[in-house]
């Protein structure tokens, strides 16, 4: 594979040289001289230079669009004749959603490795939509969330049932309730994740359920884990709706409990995303094995 392409394709992504050349881990210099002889060849500009910011011309998105495909085809022609051998080698760019990459798939990574040992896993993490933005543009291969989101761009497949529950800390003042009515819940401190996490999403859409909504509650803070929502309730008489995976060890050792609200369950299904129409063996590969483990 020409590796000018590969060069072509991270400052594409970035609209940066510097930042093509630290993911490279080449000089900018050298990602510049590469852009140059690509130019050269095809004689045409891909890039506007003004200052140090960059845009990607009308003939670079041509090239671009190209580009992907040649190096998805590589990738899984390298996937492919290493079976041949039986050696389960390639590399897979994950991205999973903030529950997921805490507290389901390092296990699930673990284990896949331990199976094939070759494979090079490399995850990065955010709320849903960063990951499906992410996703389109193809800065991973497959991305993991939660949330109820539908882009018609991407494929969505289930493959972990979950349950948000509302938790208070044992110390707290609100832990006397084991249940509370939607009418108690709208004047009670709430602690919630970020616009744009798929948890939020999912508690929105449940609360129309008991003609609710989120303007309707007592929000007193927004936070962008649920790690920090967990630090944020040890410490305050509030409530927070959080993953029951993300809890489980903190019930058992009775740092928090769950206090029911009457007439709402609020279950979701974590989702494999994937863009339309592309299928990477290696991509399929990992969601099979993932599947297995979850007993889907």
């Amino acid at each position: 594979m020409d590796f000018r392409l590969k060069v072509f394709e991270s400052a594409a992504r970035n609209l940066s040289f510097t930042l093509a050349s630290r993911e490279l881990r080449i000089s900018q210099p050298a990602i510049s001289k590469h852009i140059q002889e690509l130019e050269s060849l095809y004689k045409v500009q891909l890039f506007v230079r003004s200052g140090t910011k960059i845009s990607i011309t009308r003939e670079g998105e041509m090239l671009l669009s190209h580009t992907e495909r040649i190096l998805n085809a590589f990738r899984q022609l390298e996937y492919e004749m290493n079976l041949l051998t039986n050696h389960y080698t390639g590399t897979l760019r994950i991205g999973a959603s903030s529950t997921l990459s805490q507290y389901i798939i390092p296990p699930l990574l673990a284990s896949f490795l331990k199976k094939f040992p070759e494979m090079k896993l490399s995850v990065i993490s955010g709320n849903s939509h960063e990951i499906e933005k992410a996703l389109l543009e193809k800065r991973i291969d497959l991305g993991m969330i939660e949330g109820n989101s539908r882009n018609t761009n991407l494929h969505y497949s289930p493959f972990l049932r979950d349950e948000l529950v509302a938790i208070t800390s044992t110390q707290s003042m609100l832990a006397e309730y084991d249940e509370i009515s939607p009418l108690q819940l709208k004047q009670m401190p709430l602690v919630v994740r970020e616009n744009g996490s798929g948890s939020l999403e999912v508690i929105e859409t449940a609360l129309l359920s008991i003609d609710l909504k989120l303007k309707d509650l007592s929000i007193l803070m927004q936070l962008g884990s649920t790690e920090s929502i967990k630090l944020f309730l040890d410490n305050s008489d509030s409530i927070g709706i959080v993953s029951i995976h993300a809890v489980s060890k903190d019930l058992a050792a009775g740092r928090f409990k769950v206090i029911d609200i009457s007439g709402l369950t609020i279950k979701r299904s974590f989702q494999f995303i994937q863009n339309q129409g592309e299928t990477l063996n290696i991509t399929e590969n990992f969601i099979r094995f993932a599947k297995r483990q979850f007993f889907l």
